[in-house]
């Protein structure tokens, strides 16, 4: 028998595919009386409320049908936040262009804009200071996306240049 992380995203996969999001994954934790089911979806772009909220709704039908859910359980649909560890191929294409952080198995970090990884998932191309650089993914413990607070300040910096030029 299919263990119950599986078996839900079965259940899911026609409504994820319906709305046109990505799977991401699902976590099941909690005791037998008490469960909480978080799966995890996304989107190029974003992922809007209105989805998670059919998601939710469907799944939750689904689940309750299937009666696979012994006891009470609590059904959380979100996206997954910045320390989503990015592993697949899909993965680095629906976040190209996103700011990512690389942790090395030896504690070192880098931290570049995603150019993407070749088809075979192996090896991922980074803008550092304006430099492409090729990083193969063996050699990684985590990568994440981050934020480049660098241009964030400098957007900023601008803005208010802008504001006193325009006085």
């Amino acid at each position: 028998m299919a263990d119950i992380e599986t078996i839900i995203k079965d259940l899911a996969m026609p409504i994820v595919d319906e709305l046109d999001i990505d799977w991401m994954g699902v976590v099941v934790s909690g005791s037998r009386e008490s469960r909480l089911i978080r799966v995890i979806v996304d989107r190029k772009g974003g992922i809007g409320v209105e989805a998670l909220r059919r998601l939710s709704k469907g799944l939750s039908l689904q689940l309750d049908v299937e009666d696979l859910i012994p006891g009470k359980y609590h059904l959380e649909i979100s996206s997954p936040g910045l320390d989503w560890p990015l592993t697949t191929v899909a993965d680095f294409k629906r976040y190209a262009n996103d700011w990512l952080r690389v942790k090395f198995e030896n504690g070192s970090t880098l931290e570049g804009e995603n150019l993407g990884v070749d088809e075979a998932g192996e090896v991922l191309s980074l803008r550092i200071r304006g430099e492409e650089q090729a990083i193969c993914l063996a050699e990684t413990h985590l990568v994440i996306r981050s934020v480049n607070w660098g241009e964030i300040s400098g957007k900023a910096k601008r803005k208010k240049t802008n504001k006193k030029n325009k006085s």
